[in-house]
């Protein structure tokens, strides 16, 4: 009976021990806490049918295939999930109408480098050329996926996901 009482103690002191690993920062599902909404500064505005260069003897740009998505109203989930090798981040976007496609989360800077720690996507998508209804929310919703690599995420204390309206940002 003592063996039983005794097995039976040290295994419940064994067990209660486990909740201040669950709660630390060793635990790699902990290193990304839940997004929260930011605000967004407004973005330069430039007319775009006023030409830069125009001509007679303008020099003619080589046509680069670029992509011509732009920004998503609103942000209304981020969530980044540790994978072996890095994390996935998975951002989720509410669009103002129907048959947006193209989807992506694309980099602020060039070469996906954290400016002072962050690292900023947008999530990003082309608009069709005709009229489409504007529909419920579950037919206006997309996600986008990226991959961070470990060395990616080196130096990084938060990643944010920037729309129109909003931003959603999820520190470690």
């Amino acid at each position: 009976m003592r063996k039983t009482i005794l097995a039976l103690l040290a295994s419940t002191l064994l067990v209660s021990a486990c909740g201040t690993v669950r709660d630390s920062r060793i635990n790699p599902l902990n290193w990304f806490g839940p997004a929260r909404s930011v605000e967004t500064a407004p973005a330069e505005s430039t007319n775009p049918l006023i030409p830069q260069r125009s001509g007679l003897f303008a020099r003619r740009a080589v046509e680069v295939d670029t992509y011509e998505g732009r920004p998503f109203e609103q942000i209304t989930d981020l969530t980044i999930e540790p994978v072996p090798g890095g994390a996935i981040l998975r951002a989720t976007g509410l669009a103002a109408r129907q048959g947006i496609y193209k989807v992506r989360l694309t980099p602020a800077t060039p070469d996906e480098t954290p400016v002072d720690g962050v690292l900023t996507y947008r999530l990003e998508g082309v608009r069709p050329d005709k009229a489409t209804p504007q529909g419920s929310r579950p037919t206006r919703e997309v996600i986008a996926g990226r991959r961070l690599t470990d060395q990616m995420l080196a130096g990084v204390r938060e990643i944010r996901v920037e729309g129109q309206l909003n931003a959603l940002v999820s520190r470690r």
